[in-house]
């Protein structure tokens, strides 16, 4: 049987109280008085098993308190645990799952704006224009540089300001400008804008947003130049198509008046993006196409189609750490053969274009893409992928101790849910074995190779290992009155109280022997797997 794919939250909450996740309220209600009566602290004088008592206690009251509540079981289901710490509420508008999706990331974005209200997020760019023919005519390597810096902060729920600056610098020319924004949100669908600016676009102006739908929004604004007095209009109108793809179009009218249709695709693998736009006098089509080889590198290729441009940009990129990424692009237009490198750290960003010819040679073009690309994969092969897998390996070493240890507080905890069981197994263990019932006389969960191997063979002995539990004791407890056992299809064995997940990420069994009469039986079910005992077909 294969194992079944993990959710987030595995339904621990019904192995905790060994239901059904179909369980009627009923059903609730009185697996809740069962463990309570079992687990509750007052039973034990012992100060140590008190405090065991009292933890475990507490995890079947949680339990019951979010299983008996028809909304929080209902968020639990489809979000698990997640769903719960995100402050998700049911009305009677939330009848479908949509709408509970719908409201949980709404409740996502409220949450992360919130997180971000006690901190600045800042972000920038640098350009730094470089020319070899400018320096091969004496005129120096660089040929331009821009920068723009800009600082968010939230000044309270509602309310946010952004401020920021762009400097450019081409030749002996120059100049700047400074930006202030203001936003206000009016409620959670919607946002109204002020923003100012001074410089060589001196303007002020306003613009209001607005959530139409899960799956629309619409920007309209306008903004006049402090320098003529003139008016511009914007729109823009955003969709989302599925799952992964949405759509805008862009209105803007003004002196310079324009319209763009643009459309966004993007999934796990690949991420693909295409605009056109038509202005008075002029039109340009962009479209890009990114694909991702592995989790840390990527391949790019980027199209321009214009009045007044023509080019392709070839390359790839690959990330450094979590928060750096660094991206080669080969460059060929009407405007020369270029290199573009450019590298992403957090919210910044820098970019070198390289202008290596303004000449379009056939074969400096080739030696221009294929030099590089040569060069990189030489690197890759003798010095990049062998660091790469010397971290790799050291980054395993670490999440390996870091597994085994909370591999060892797992077992500790089931080791002690275990004592509290230990008294009840014992007598239900005795009852049955004077009536010839069902007694669990060994229960082991764990590796599923380990556990099949000895299933499939005659071998009685076990050799003791770390991937694997012993959980006799718990079986025995949850052997009911009329002496039969059942564990739940769908739920996840390890959140069984007593049980641990002793080897996380991988396949699980759980094996049993057990007599019944005066025969002997054996089993062996897969971790989401139903068990019911005693079965005919189980005897040796």
């Amino acid at each position: 049987m294969e194992e079944q794919s993990e959710s987030p939250d595995n339904k621990e909450l019904y192995a905790l109280l060994n239901l059904s996740p179909e369980a009627s309220d009923e059903e609730i209600r009185r697996a809740y008085r069962q463990w309570a009566q079992a687990y509750h602290p007052d039973k034990y004088q012992a100060p140590h098993m008190k405090d065991i008592a009292t933890e475990n206690f507490q995890r079947i009251c949680e339990a019951y308190e979010i299983l008996s509540d028809p909304n929080k079981r209902q968020i639990y289901d489809i979000y698990g645990m997640e769903g719960l710490t995100s402050g998700l509420e049911l009305g009677q508008r939330l009848d479908k799952a949509e709408e509970i999706k719908a409201e949980l990331e709404r409740l996502k974005r409220m949450k992360e704006q919130e997180k971000m209200a006690a901190h600045f997020q800042s972000s920038g760019t640098i350009l730094a224009n470089m020319s070899l023919p400018h320096l091969l005519n004496g005129h120096g390597l660089f040929r331009g540089m821009a920068m723009r810096s800009e600082i968010q902060s939230r000044l309270s729920r509602r309310n946010a300001v952004t401020v920021g600056g762009n400097l450019a610098v081409n030749g002996n020319e120059g100049g700047g400008a400074a930006t202030a924004l203001l936003r206000h949100y009016l409620s959670d669908d919607s946002y109204l804008e002020f923003v100012a600016s001074a410089g060589l676009r001196a303007l002020i102006g306003v613009q209001i947003s607005r959530n139409l739908s899960f799956h629309s929004a619409a920007t309209m604004g306008v903004a006049m130049s402090l320098k003529d007095g003139s008016l511009n209009l914007s729109n823009l109108w955003t969709r989302q198509l599925s799952e992964t793809s949405s759509g805008h179009i862009q209105l803007n009218l003004g002196p310079q008046s324009a319209i763009a249709v643009g459309w966004h695709k993007k999934d796990e693998r690949r991420s693909a993006s295409g605009e056109v736009k038509f202005a008075t006098g002029s039109f340009e089509t962009e479209a890009h196409y990114t694909h991702r080889f592995s989790p840390k590198s990527h391949g790019r290729i980027v199209g321009r189609v214009g009045s007044s441009s023509l080019e392709i940009e070839v390359g790839g990129g690959r990330k450094l750490s979590k928060f750096s990424t660094v991206r080669w692009l080969y460059v060929i237009g009407i405007q020369g053969i270029s290199w573009k490198f450019e590298l992403y750290r957090g919210g910044q960003k820098l970019t070198i274009p390289i202008l290596l010819t303004r000449h379009l040679n056939p074969v400096f073009a080739t030696g221009a893409f294929v030099v590089p690309a040569s060069l990189y994969f030489l690197l890759k092969k003798l010095f990049i992928k062998p660091y790469y897998l010397r971290r790799n390996k050291q980054k395993a070493l670490e999440e390996d101790e870091k597994t085994t240890a909370q591999v060892k507080e797992a077992r500790a905890a089931a080791e002690k849910a275990q004592k509290l069981q230990q008294n009840v197994a014992n007598r239900k263990r005795n009852k049955q074995l004077e009536t010839g019932g069902l007694v669990i006389m060994r229960a082991l969960y764990g590796n599923q190779v380990i556990l099949n191997n000895l299933n499939s063979s005659s071998e009685t002995s076990f050799e003791s290992t770390s991937e694997v539990i012993d959980v006799t004791i718990p079986l025995n407890f949850l052997v009911n009155d009329s002496g039969q056992l059942k564990l739940h299809e769908g739920v996840k064995k390890s959140g069984i109280m007593g049980f641990c997940d002793p080897c996380p990420g991988k396949p699980k069994q759980l094996y049993v022997e057990y007599a019944y009469g005066s025969n002997q039986h054996k089993v062996c079910v897969g971790d989401y797997e139903e068990l019911q005992l005693p079965q005919g077909n189980h005897r040796i």
